[in-house]
């Protein structure tokens, strides 16, 4: 992945300090380091908190963000991965699994990109397929079963669009995991850590709370996608992102989402330390106010969360009618 623009002067002063890190126990050099750290540290606050739609799907998309395994190793402990579908294979691109966060026993379902060209191979690039959906459903179901509840974590450019996809059900198994999820008698925490792509975001994303990193883009269709269609220009990327009105103060802005988890100076790729404290602390907080609720109030209040989302859009259009 190519470095975007904004972030080459950042690259340039990250430059200077590995380099005089070269040089231990010299006073001067360390002195230098120091004032160039103090730098590189207000640059970035100053980049990142004026970063355009567009930007901001770049940096949702950074290699080096943290994913749900990422998330499993920081959080929880005791992993236990559950995998296939039980009706055709397995999915890597899709992780599930129980473990215990806080000693309090979770489900934990998410998406897993891959780090190098072989990994993200091996993963589909984060991309699952019909049986990815249809394990995370099973494990859910399961989870709901012993009244666990769940964490989601959501980064995918989208459902896997392939042939073979297509051929066993694609639309359906997200479509079926929709309404499940929907009626899971269990409390659900959605977090978009990076890309919310599509449906592909959504079959995993039905939650009694649903969170963004600061940084992260949820949308119907990537901005390409959408540029190639209204504008027949891929190149137009930029002011598709604009107008789909993508990042994570916009979706807050009309209640698609419910906190917004900020994320270190200069992206959740620079310090995920950091980061998992942010969402540690949403995430318990979040957790300990559903688990007084019961079942059935907390199926009840889903569906009506979901039911309510699109109104300010109706009152939008009405006013103006």
């Amino acid at each position: 992945m190519a470095e975007p623009d904004f972030e080459a002067p950042l690259s340039e002063l990250q430059k200077q300090i590995d380099e005089l890190a070269r040089w231990p126990g010299d006073p001067d050099k360390e002195q230098q380091a120091r004032q160039l750290r103090e730098e590189l540290e207000a640059r970035r606050r100053e980049v990142y908190s004026r970063l355009t739609p567009w930007q901001k799907t770049l940096v949702a998309r950074n290699p080096n963000r943290p994913y749900t395994l990422d998330y499993v190793q920081a959080l929880c402990s005791e992993w236990t991965e559950v995998r296939g579908d039980r009706r055709y294979a397995d999915d890597p691109a899709l992780v599930c699994g129980f473990a215990l966060y806080h000693d309090l026993p979770v489900c934990v379902v998410g998406h897993q990109k891959g780090r190098d060209t072989r990994q993200k191979i091996h993963r589909n690039f984060g991309m699952p397929k019909p049986e990815g959906y249809r394990k995370a459903l099973r494990v859910m179901q399961l989870a709901a079963k012993f009244s666990r509840p769940i964490l989601s974590f959501v980064d995918t450019p989208g459902a896997y669009p392939g042939i073979d996809a297509e051929e066993r059900g694609q639309a359906e198994a997200i479509a079926y995991n929709l309404r499940e999820m929907a009626r899971l008698r269990a409390p659900i925490i959605v977090t978009v850590t990076g890309e919310g792509g599509s449906g592909g975001a959504l079959a995993i994303a039905i939650g009694d709370r649903v969170n963004m990193l600061e940084h992260a883009v949820y949308s119907v269709i990537s901005p390409e996608g959408c540029a190639s269609i209204l504008f027949r220009d891929a190149s137009r990327a930029e002011e598709a992102a604009i107008a789909m009105k993508i990042t994570a103060a916009d979706l807050a802005a009309i209640e698609l989402v419910d906190a917004v988890i900020p994320e270190p100076p200069g992206g959740a790729h620079v310090n995920h330390e950091q980061l998992f404290k942010s969402v540690d602390a949403v995430l318990w907080g979040q957790l300990q106010e559903l688990l007084k609720k019961p079942a059935a109030e907390l199926v009840e209040e889903r569906y009506r969360k979901f039911r309510e989302m699109g109104r300010l859009g109706r009152e939008f259009r009405d006013a103006g009618a």
